[in-house]
């Protein structure tokens, strides 16, 4: 009964444990610190990367704008020099207004419906308007390409696609033709204003690292 009863050691043991519990907890604050870390620098990464989406969408939008006029797509082009675009889209790609116009190239998405009223595709199979894939080491997947930033800072290359155009009768702001702002006799009828609508997909990715990427899906009316 003498030897149960001896209760020296205990101190140590119960040491031990304490030792024990305090390294989990201390070990689960340093796992919570590092994981929430590299989360804050996986979110700071996205967001860089979405910017440049946002604004790569805003340069896509003075595209449109150009109606695939080649001296203003080329006036445009050169203005922008700096973050060094490019129009990918390939001269096969081809399309006809409902007017019974024939569109080549860039000028095929930005005029020519996707597709006929009859439901069948009226955009060629270069214009490659059946996916919404971007595929960054393929031209013949997107349409434009900018590098935004510079070095030494991260160079972000943002590539857009357009993917669906809906024909409208709306186009670019040409001033006042007239000299008048309203009708001027009871009989006129204005035609109602269908604008044209783009869907747009683009990919925004850091050039020395792919991983760090953002994708966005545009309607673009116009």
């Amino acid at each position: 009964m003498k030897q149960l009863r001896n209760e020296r050691g205990i101190a140590l043991v119960m040491i031990l444990v304490l030792s024990a519990i305090s390294l989990a907890i201390m070990a689960a604050l340093i796992y919570m610190i590092t994981v929430g870390t590299q989360l804050s620098g996986m979110q700071k990464r996205y967001r860089t990367a979405l910017d440049a989406g946002v604004g790569s969408a805003d340069l896509a939008y003075q595209f449109v704008a150009t109606r695939g006029d080649t001296t203003i797509v080329s006036g445009l082009l050169t203005q922008l020099s700096l973050i060094n675009p490019a129009v990918t889209t390939s001269g096969s790609c081809t399309g006809t207004s409902s007017l019974g116009t024939s569109f080549a190239g860039l000028a095929a998405k930005l005029n020519a419906p996707t597709f006929n009223p009859d439901g069948t595709s009226n955009w060629s199979s270069a214009c490659a308007g059946d996916s919404v894939m971007i595929i960054p080491g393929t031209s013949t997947s997107y349409d434009l390409r900018y590098d935004l930033g510079s070095s030494p800072y991260p160079v972000y290359r943002v590539y857009t696609k357009i993917v669906d155009t809906i024909e409208g009768n709306s186009g670019g702001d040409e001033g006042l033709l007239g000299k008048g702002v309203v009708s001027s006799g009871s009989g006129e009828i204005s035609v109602m204003s269908r604008p044209y609508l783009y869907s747009l997909e683009v990919n925004a990715e850091n050039l020395s690292s792919p991983s760090e990427r953002a994708k966005l899906s545009v309607l673009y009316q116009y």
